[in-house]
């Protein structure tokens, strides 16, 4: 009794051996049949990916949208350093007037030390509003871009030919994969046509 287990554990052991080879080297296909049911094709698993930073660098809408982005950047930073300025200035001719006994009276110089208190708080009221609107402009342009890539893709691909498109930064997410499954210039050229409509 114990040579018939042992015997019936090896080939049961065999087997699932067997099927766990079986299935883990089976590569899921797709077959591909024209009108008449011939097979006209066998396509391994449907899978491409973007490269998100060559879709970024090369689709017009991020661009001039990047571009955008970077002026009103430019123009906080210079109203910002422009008052900035003005405020150091201020500041340097307050401690002139100080160490010279310049003001009047104590109540003058300290009227004058709590007015430019108030404009160094809004000053920095001003860059955190500034910094905020910068930011919440970069958050909706990204929406946007990632809303405009959604649909696209929905039309792209509403023949069904891709299960998966994934997403590639850098090499992020895709460590490897064979250039023919790399969609991007398709994307981008389509993306560009849509845009420029």
């Amino acid at each position: 009794m114990n040579k018939t287990s042992i015997i019936v554990d090896s080939i049961l052991g065999v087997a699932v051996v067997a099927l766990f080879i079986l299935f883990f080297t089976n590569k899921p296909q797709k077959v591909v049949t024209n009108e008449a049911g011939e097979v006209v094709a066998v396509q391994e698993l449907p899978v491409a990916y973007i490269n998100l930073d060559s879709l970024l660098v090369n689709y017009t809408f991020a661009i001039e949208a990047n571009d955008q982005l970077m002026s009103k950047q430019e123009d906080a930073r210079l109203k910002l350093n422009t008052r900035a300025r003005n405020l150091q200035n201020k500041a340097a001719e307050f401690q002139r007037k100080l160490d010279n006994n310049a003001f009047l009276s104590r109540e003058r110089a300290e009227q004058e030390a709590n007015k430019l208190q108030q404009e160094q708080a809004e000053l920095q009221n001003l860059e955190a509003k500034l910094t905020q609107e910068i930011m919440e402009e970069n958050q909706n342009l990204n929406l946007q871009l990632a809303d405009s890539l959604t649909n696209f893709l929905k039309d792209f691909n509403a023949d069904g030919r891709f299960q998966m498109i994934l997403s590639n930064t850098g090499k992020d997410n895709v460590l490897m994969a064979a250039d023919a499954l790399d969609i991007t210039a398709e994307v981008i050229a389509g993306m560009n046509a849509r845009y420029s409509k």
